[in-house]
């Protein structure tokens, strides 16, 4: 049976859901088990026809203008973009698992576009979440286990500046620390 390749994923937007709102920026780290980086994968996308920014969302993107702005440069057209992320992933060498921080928001945009402009999902219609698997091994409530509560052993040290491939990154890299904190690859990196 092919490996696991763990796809951390984050998704900036104009809005809460997609269809009213559009998906800016879609960014993926394909990792390995022991935290080895496969691929990067990262688009900035062109609004849908007809969405229209949420008023609440574009007053929290006031605190960000850098990264909002990083993810308004060279939008795509979100039929080709999907295509090629869909491509991407199939190409990865392994079964692709989506790892996300919420998954509950991430991979709904992620999802809903596949669908509406590839057909399909590689990643079929379930995902993994980030803070769910927190809670697992902490045995804590789930609104415990927010970042700054979790053991410092898992902090990566890498920034979380809402720019959708480095919060990818930073998140992934959260998630193979929990991965060996709860044995599923040993320290050296084997599994």
């Amino acid at each position: 049976m092919p490996d696991e390749i763990y796809v951390s994923t984050d998704v900036e937007a104009d809005g809460p859901i997609p269809g009213p709102n559009s998906m800016l920026s879609l960014g993926s780290v394909a990792l390995r088990a022991d935290g080895s980086l496969v691929d990067e994968f990262t688009v900035n996308l062109q609004p849908l026809e007809g969405a229209v920014p949420h008023a609440r969302t574009m007053a929290w993107w006031e605190g960000f203008p850098e990264a909002l702005a990083k993810a308004r440069e060279n939008p795509e057209d979100p039929a080709v973009a999907m295509k090629h992320y869909a491509k991407w992933l199939r190409k990865l060498p392994g079964r692709v698992v989506f790892v996300g921080q919420p998954a509950g928001y991430d991979f709904m945009w992620v999802y809903w576009y596949l669908l509406r402009f590839v057909g399909d999902s590689p990643f079929g219609h379930s995902a993994l979440d980030v803070k769910t698997y927190a809670m697992a091994i902490l045995k804590k409530p789930y609104r415990d286990c927010v970042k700054g509560a979790l053991p410092p052993e898992w902090s990566t040290g890498l920034p979380h500046p809402h720019v959708a491939l480095e919060d990818a990154r930073e998140q992934g890299a959260m998630f193979c620390a929990m991965l060996r904190s709860n044995g599923v690859v040993d320290a050296g990196g084997g599994s």
